[in-house]
């Protein structure tokens, strides 16, 4: 990938975490941030408040970012590893059963005190499982379909892995801060999961064309008549 499209992958990237998070926030965070301010009609803080909630989103947009280019070196690792994309999909498989399992068993059933509870870590699962299959639908239909079982398996592993500092929060807000921080990661990652293929084909228009200017200018120069 060329710097220029480089930069635009990741400033969409970074829009795309911060603004989810920013207006997400405004609703899911009201009562803790912004209710006080705005009764007592303190724009400043609703203000400073939306901005903190942009750069936690940007924060979390770089951390997807991280993830996913180690995805990269991970899914390569496998293939190399386990020789076959047949059995490095069955890893993958194997590794988002155990992810869920894990979700379940050790991060929802212990904090689920309540049926709200229950019933908010069972939406905020379903919601991870949708959007990874909807991901990985498209992944699979916009590239090949040898795609999907890495899609999947990146859209719910790394993005459990990427989700974990908000699961391990024990503060009484805690519910707020892992439904807020799971939005933007989900779509940060589809963006890159769906959208890495095009600037890559962009750079590689660019060095094309590129190559073809080089070569073009080499052929016109003019040639010295010896003699």
């Amino acid at each position: 990938m060329t710097i220029r499209n480089w930069l635009k992958f990741f400033s969409i990237a970074v829009l795309i975490g911060g603004s989810i998070t920013g207006v997400l926030g405004l609703f899911i965070r009201w009562d803790d941030v912004f209710a006080v301010p705005f009764a007592n009609g303190e724009w400043g803080e609703i203000i400073a408040g939306f901005v903190w909630l942009i750069i936690i989103g940007i924060t979390m947009s770089l951390i997807s970012q991280m993830g996913f280019f180690a995805y990269l070196t991970v899914h390569q690792f496998g293939m190399n590893m386990f020789r076959t994309l047949t059995l490095w999909n069955w890893v993958q498989l194997l590794i988002i059963a155990v992810v869920i399992f894990d979700l379940i068993a050790f991060r929802f059933a212990p904090n689920a005190e309540t049926t709200g509870q229950t019933v908010l870590y069972g939406s905020l699962l379903a919601i991870l499982l949708g959007v990874a299959f909807v991901t990985a639908y498209f992944k699979a239909k916009w590239t090949r379909k040898s795609a999907f079982i890495s899609a999947l398996f990146f859209m719910i592993a790394i993005t459990t892995l990427e989700w974990l500092p908000a699961l391990m929060v024990q503060s009484g807000n805690a519910d707020s801060w892992v439904t807020l921080l799971l939005f933007p990661l989900m779509a940060v990652n589809a963006f890159q999961l769906l959208m890495l293929p095009k600037y890559n084909e962009k750079s590689l228009e660019v060095r094309q064309k590129r190559k073809e200017m080089r070569t073009g200018k080499k052929n016109n120069k003019p040639t010295v008549a010896k003699g």
